[in-house]
């Protein structure tokens, strides 16, 4: 009899643990998952953007709140053997014209999106993310050297400045005027990025939230241009993982 009992409860002991493997598995996140929109607030455009970084895996699949299957990936052949572990996607970003934002917006409603993936193993992968409709507000009054940057880079005056060169801004507060929703906004960190257009010659940098300037003091990297002129964005991210961004250009003499 006793021996009966101890059986039993061995087999379930087993169950019991088996099972907790089981759900256990399906709660195992990727190490990064994220959904978030990119404004570029000078050409007036808006993406979504994605990525997903973890354990080698075989397939993907990303829904949205309605349980609508938005993205679904499988590798195959010998990238199936290999396994995936690192996916950044970005969406074509029509301008407002093609596109109206209120339209885009309803393409990629706001709520918990899933993200939930395979690996070689036969492990399963799950996230919920937050997308969120509120945009930051885009970097503004910008100024090159103190000189007011140009509205864009086919503006007939362009700042004409000497290195070391630097950019101030205002800080981001809130949501942006036009686009999205209201709500609160947290920066995250600004980007500044200047660069020699059709080129691979770029400078970047990740500058904390509470920072609103950047000096950029390679004097070297300000002789590479011929002609002299030189593309930034300032980009503003949020906590919520949004981006908005502005762009121009500058000469240096």
């Amino acid at each position: 009899m006793n021996q009966l009992k101890l059986s039993m409860y061995v087999v379930t002991a087993g169950f019991i643990l088996a099972s907790t493997n089981v759900l256990a598995g399906q709660d195992i996140p990727f190490d990064e998952a994220e959904l978030f929109f990119e404004l570029n607030d000078t050409d007036g455009d808006l993406g979504i953007h994605g990525k997903v970084d973890g354990d080698e895996w075989k397939r993907l699949v990303i829904e949205d709140p309605y349980e609508r299957r938005m993205m679904s990936l499988r590798a195959n052949g010998r990238l199936k053997r290999q396994g995936i572990t690192e996916l950044f996607f970005e969406s074509a970003e029509p301008t407002f014209d093609e596109l109206n934002p209120k339209d885009f917006f309803k393409r990629f409603p706001q709520g918990i999106y899933e993200i939930e993936g395979v690996t070689l193993d036969g492990e399963e992968r799950e996230n919920e993310v937050f997308l969120s409709h509120v945009i930051p507000a885009a970097p503004d009054h910008v100024t090159v050297n103190g000189i007011p940057a140009a509205e864009d880079c086919d503006a007939e005056n362009l700042p004409s400045v000497t290195a070391p060169i630097t950019l101030v801004w205002e800080p981001v507060l809130g949501p942006h005027a036009e686009l999205g929703i209201d709500g609160d906004v947290d920066v995250r960190y600004y980007e500044v990025v200047v660069e020699i257009d059709d080129t691979d010659y770029k400078s970047t940098s990740i500058i904390p939230g509470d920072l609103t300037q950047w000096t950029i003091a390679d004097m070297n990297f300000f002789t590479l241009s011929e002609e002299g002129e030189y593309k930034f964005e300032i980009l503003v991210r949020a906590e919520s993982g949004n981006k908005s961004a502005v762009e121009s250009c500058f000469i240096v003499e």
